[in-house]
């Protein structure tokens, strides 16, 4: 009995050890493989996944790091801004932002699980770490450059502020905070990004009243642009007008011009084509013109030229 019971045992401690050997590493994931506590092996899933063999437990164990792109959010606090002028406190901004991190490569691994160990220890160590970065560059930015709204016609200078946001955040050269990441924590830091920007609750009055004073300044420029072009164009209107009146004048001073031209010279032609009916036309225009201009009766003898002319209008001429 003794015996069966020692050959079970010694089966399953076999069969124990025979399913420790084997492990299988995703795609998804560092193995880290240790023996007695210390590293011996990493392999990386993107490159040689499937299945691997190692000594067996308590000889050699294999911890799985995970190597996909991880966030977490970093916590929200009230950061002072700058004036225009860059000299004094401006504003109070509620900033929310926050970080996308991986393990850098095969030799992060090491290095994170020494520093830093989990995900959660991550977010523990490098939260306050960029955080503090982050209350650095705001406070050293003034307000316009953070929240101004970009033109309709100017799209891309959102995506460029942003941009521009994220370099500062970051640094470069000996402050670059990546490079201080993965040399200290193994850890690449793909992103950081400010999620939302926003007024704390006792400064959002005085913010609207900005905005509303602004906004008026700006109608009252547009207004004003509007008023200057108005005038501009009423001007240059009645510029035109003037041209076209005195050109319209110059035209009729030529036409009436030409129409007594015309007129003299017709009745220069009746006159040559008889002279003595022209003048009996014309005496005749003179009398009328006299004797219509007054209500008084004259007496008028009957040899009066009058007369002599009624009486004896010029004949027709023979032919």
């Amino acid at each position: 009995m003794k015996r069966i019971v020692v050959i079970v045992v010694v089966v399953l401690l076999v069969a124990g050890l025979l399913v420790s050997v084997p492990y299988s590493v995703d795609q998804s994931e560092f193995a880290y493989v240790t023996q007695f506590g210390r590293p011996v092996d990493t392999i990386d899933g993107a490159e040689d996944a499937g299945l691997h063999l190692k000594l067996p437990w308590p000889i050699q164990s294999v911890q799985r790091i995970d190597r996909r792109l991880q966030m977490f959010d970093l916590l929200g606090a009230e950061l002072p801004t700058l004036d225009k002028k860059g000299q004094t406190i401006d504003k109070m901004l509620t900033v929310d932002g926050y970080v996308c991190w991986r393990i850098a490569d095969k030799t992060g691994v090491d290095r994170f699980i020494r520093t830093i160990g989990t995900p959660e220890r991550a977010r523990a160590i490098l939260g306050p770490v960029i955080g503090g970065r982050v209350g650095a560059v705001i406070s050293k930015m003034p307000l316009d450059q953070l929240i101004h709204v970009a033109p309709s016609d100017q799209p891309q200078a959102v995506d460029l502020r942003a941009d521009k946001l994220q370099a500062a955040l970051l640094g470069g050269g000996a402050d670059d905070l990546r490079r201080q990441v993965r040399d200290e924590y193994g850890i690449e830091l793909v992103d950081v990004r400010l999620r939302r920007l926003n007024y704390p609750e006792s400064v959002r009055p005085a913010i609207f009243e900005r905005i509303r004073s602004e906004r008026k300044r700006k109608a009252g420029d547009i207004e004003s642009a509007g008023e200057q072009q108005a005038r501009k164009i009423r001007a240059d209107a009645e510029r035109d007008a003037e041209i076209i009146r005195a050109t319209a004048q110059a035209n009729a001073e030529l036409t009436r011009k030409k129409a007594d031209a015309d007129a003299d010279r017709i009745r220069n032609e009746a006159h040559a084509q008889d002279r003595e009916f022209y003048t009996f036309l014309q005496k005749l225009e003179t009398y009328k013109q006299m004797l219509g201009k007054t209500s008084d009766v004259l007496l008028l003898s009957s040899k009066h030229p009058l007369f002599q002319l009624m009486l004896n209008p010029p004949g027709e001429k023979p032919k």
